[in-house]
């Protein structure tokens, strides 16, 4: 057991959540065009092409847990905060459909993607109704007008973050222009950790909170979002296939400029990287040079200062009693999975 991996409290608190959470999903999408609702649900893992039921995974479900317990931690019921699951999932939905289409993955959670199962065309038109129902889905709570400007704010700093992303890929290894860690730190909080943080801070919002608290859990969220983006970088290089649902050695492929790589570039014994991720078919080499420079542990250890940092917002903040715990408990479950 590494000092990163979730306590066994997790799953149980996850699978509570989403079964708090998946009727209004589903309510939700019934109401998109039909097409796009079958779309939509083989996303979620509902169904197959053409509508047969389906019991796939549907992704961990940490974004509907964080709003769930949002709504806790302002002192409210857990069921004050579904309507911003809901709205967090449909938009992680909608993220996970275009990221795949940008990227090029073929496979999602080792199904094929939507844009591979129904089409490219298709595929945006159903990320982008999922969108259109999650600012629906907030418009329509009495608090309304304050969540859709959490949400919109944290979108635009989700695509700030995908652009960053996209950039990255194509700027050199060494020189002037290289990529920085502290702008791979800037990426990760707006890509990942915005979300993240919007959804405990909308469930919180629906459950009350005020600004203080509110703001506390969308910089936690923030920092768990950049520590889940560092495990996943550590995933996407050395990752099981079986268990990630994505080919080993993926992002080494597509030249992306994740964290390990990064610090592996920095370190002298990391010389010889670049002819290596310049070169196709020799991604399993370049694995073994980043983990032999310290790009893996320097990508650990970075999570664990973020998750440390989480850790003493959510500490200090004035969280209703066990709250808190909880909310410890999805930290570590998603900054410790499968490593």
């Amino acid at each position: 057991m590494t000092a990163l991996q979730a306590p066994p409290a997790a799953p149980e608190l996850l699978a509570h959540c989403a079964g708090l959470v998946r009727p209004a999903l589903r309510q939700a999408v019934g109401r998109l065009h039909p097409w796009l609702g079958e779309m939509a649900a083989y996303s979620f893992g509902w169904c197959e092409v053409g509508g047969a039921p389906a019991t796939a995974s549907g992704g961990k479900g940490v974004r509907q847990a964080l709003a769930v317990l949002g709504a806790r931690a302002a002192g409210a019921d857990e069921h004050a905060g579904i309507p911003a699951a809901v709205a967090v999932e449909l938009v992680h939905a909608f993220s996970l459909l275009h990221d795949d289409i940008m990227d090029g993955d073929a496979t999602r959670r080792r199904r094929p993607a939507v844009w591979k199962a129904y089409g490219t065309g298709p595929a945006v038109l159903a990320g982008d109704a999922l969108f259109a129902l999650a600012v629906e889905t907030l418009a329509a709570v009495p608090q309304g007008a304050g969540a859709v400007r959490l949400l919109s704010a944290a979108l635009a700093d989700l695509m700030r973050g995908q652009a960053d992303d996209l950039l990255f890929t194509g700027r050199p290894c060494t020189g002037p222009d290289r990529v920085t860690v502290e702008e791979y730190r800037s990426m990760a909080e707006a890509k990942t950790g915005a979300l993240l943080g919007c959804a405990a801070a909308l469930g919180a919002l629906l459950g009350g909170a005020d600004e203080d608290t509110t703001s506390a859990l969308d910089r936690a969220g923030r920092h768990l979002g950049i520590a889940f983006q560092l495990v996943d970088d550590v995933l996407g290089i050395w990752g099981d296939p079986a268990v990630t649902g994505k080919p080993t050695g993926g992002d080494l492929r597509e030249r992306k400029k994740t964290y390990p790589v990064l610090a592996a570039l920095d370190s002298p014994a990391g010389r010889a990287l670049p002819e290596l991720l310049d070169s196709p078919g020799r991604s399993e080499e370049a694995a073994e040079l980043i983990e032999a420079a310290g790009g893996r542990t320097a990508a650990l250890a970075e999570a664990r200062t973020h998750t440390s940092t989480a850790r003493a917002l959510l500490s200090r903040a004035p969280l209703a009693a066990g709250a808190a715990g909880d909310l410890l408990t999805v930290l570590d479950f998603l900054v410790g999975r499968d490593l």
